[in-house]
């Protein structure tokens, strides 16, 4: 069985076995195992499906509640609506919150391209705009929040109907924010680190000891990418039914 060598990102050399002997070796060779995958990409995603089950249980949950329920659910267009003008609007500041992530993802996506083509001024160009877009979209839940709260909307109440309406939307858009507001901490981080070339002399993170290079901007878009598509899931499931 022929073996061939392959390069980690540490910049080692290491041997690997091809077919089923090959997987027997990788898994039991500890922290050696997939030795084709940077380990911070790995437990990204290792991360995000965890994740994905939580906000899983959390929409399933919703779903039940609110097909349960027997008092009238407050309706999302009126809810959510905003007064321009003279005019009431709905769900207008909803419609732009998702035009911001979905925009996100493009800055995030070409952040990616540049930071692997190691164009260090457009990557933190861009990785910094990517943080704007994040940290305006938890000003306006902010906004949103603080609207919802003087009109009286608890996570024990709701003036406008079923009571469990209060602590579906604060437990839902509140974990997404939060998840917005740590993803919009590490955009900062990981573009400073791109700005002083941290990551092409390949220096060692802030929490670790290994080293790493531009597959870090790689792995904070995987994070990015998956908030933004929980949002996706929010928006139809909790404004949109």
């Amino acid at each position: 069985m022929a073996n061939e060598a392959v390069v980690d990102d540490t910049g080692r050399s290491i041997a690997v076995v091809e077919g089923l002997q090959g997987v027997v070796t990788d898994w039991s060779s500890d922290q050696q195992a997939f030795k084709r995958v940077p380990w911070g990409k790995a437990m990204m995603w290792i991360f995000l499906l965890s994740d994905t089950f939580i906000f899983a249980c959390f929409l399933v949950g919703y779903m039940m509640v609110r097909s349960s329920t027997t008092s009238a659910w407050p309706n999302p267009s009126e809810v959510f609506a905003l007064t321009l003008f003279g005019k009431s609007i709905p769900l207008i500041l909803i419609a732009i919150m998702t035009f911001i992530l979905i925009s996100s993802s493009g800055t995030m996506a070409m952040a990616v391209k540049f930071g692997y083509e190691k164009n260090r001024k457009i990557t933190t160009i861009l990785l910094v705009v990517t943080a704007m877009f994040g940290a305006s979209f938890v000003g306006m839940q902010a906004f949103e929040w603080s609207k919802l709260i003087e009109e009286g909307v608890r996570p024990w109440g709701n003036p406008m109907g079923a009571t469990q309406f209060g602590s579906c939307f604060f437990m839902i858009t509140g974990f997404h924010g939060f998840h917005v507001s740590i993803g919009v901490i590490f955009l900062l981080i990981v573009a400073r680190k791109v700005w002083k070339g941290d990551l092409e002399n390949m220096k060692p993170g802030f929490f670790t000891t290994r080293r790493g290079g531009y597959e870090v901007v790689e792995i904070m878009g995987l994070y990015w990418h998956f908030v933004d598509l929980v949002w996706v899931f929010i928006f139809a499931f909790f404004y949109l039914w």
